[in-house]
């Protein structure tokens, strides 16, 4: 598989038109029904290279686009997400100079 290819497991005559969020593999129990006695063999089942991983972060920014910038009545919610993921972000990565400015009481 090429960057920009279709998955392996897409069939557009199965599938119809490709959607970038959806899994075309084998389907599987959803994490939410995984009984705790089965959990090891749900990881067990699943793809571990980081090319399964950026397919999983891909699918998931498609579904968080469809669900909130692509409505024909968009709302105000995106902006407030990523107003906060971009605040949660440079917090994160200025942590290190932020808690040599903590106030204690005794010094």
């Amino acid at each position: 598989m090429a960057f920009g290819d279709y998955p392996a497991e897409y069939n557009p005559k199965v599938h119809g038109p490709y959607d970038p969020a959806r899994f075309y593999g084998k389907p599987d129990t959803p994490f939410g029904q995984v009984k705790l006695g089965e959990l090891g063999a749900w990881f067990g089942r699943r793809d571990k290279n980081p090319r399964a991983a950026v397919g999983a972060v891909s699918r998931s920014f498609w579904r968080w686009q469809h669900k909130y910038w692509q409505p024909k009545r968009m709302g105000i919610a995106p902006f407030f997400q990523v107003i906060v993921g971009g605040m949660v972000f440079f917090y994160t990565i200025n942590y290190g100079k932020l808690k040599h400015h903590r106030n204690y009481k005794y010094h």
